[in-house]
């Protein structure tokens, strides 16, 4: 069911130096800043030759980030992201299983512009696991 990794997301507290970092030390290609209000963050992309990185910092009070970052200050991974071809097909099927997809179970809008949803680290070994269809 799940395909490619398409990208490993991590927390940061400064998303400025963490992309300098990937840029400047790591000699990696970074993309701008996007905001992405439907998720409460501000990502950039850290482009790989065969995946991505995902630098997330909070946008607004209510973000989930900023959750993540108070018990995490220096920031850390926060989930990974596989690609499905048809993500109803995969909700459906994981739900059966006994899996449980967050939020209301219906896909939202990714930073790609493309369905997502995030399955409960709980029923993942500890790993918080987003879909995104392809």
């Amino acid at each position: 069911m799940i395909g490619r990794l398409n990208h490993v997301a991590i927390a940061v507290p400064d998303l400025e130096a963490a992309a300098a970092q990937y840029r400047d030390t790591l000699g990696a290609t970074v993309r701008p800043p996007q905001d992405e209000p439907d998720h409460g963050v501000t990502v950039v992309f850290i482009e790989l030759p065969n995946t991505k990185i995902e630098l997330l910092t909070p946008l607004g009070d209510a973000s989930p980030i900023a959750g993540f970052l108070a018990k995490n200050p220096a920031g850390g991974i926060h989930h990974i992201c596989y690609e499905v071809e048809d993500i109803l097909a995969a909700r459906d099927r994981l739900q059966a299983s006994g899996a449980r997809v967050l939020g209301s179970g219906e896909p939202k809008i990714g930073a790609h512009g493309k369905p997502v949803l995030f399955l409960h680290p709980k029923d993942f070994n500890g790993t918080l696991i987003e879909l995104e269809q392809i």
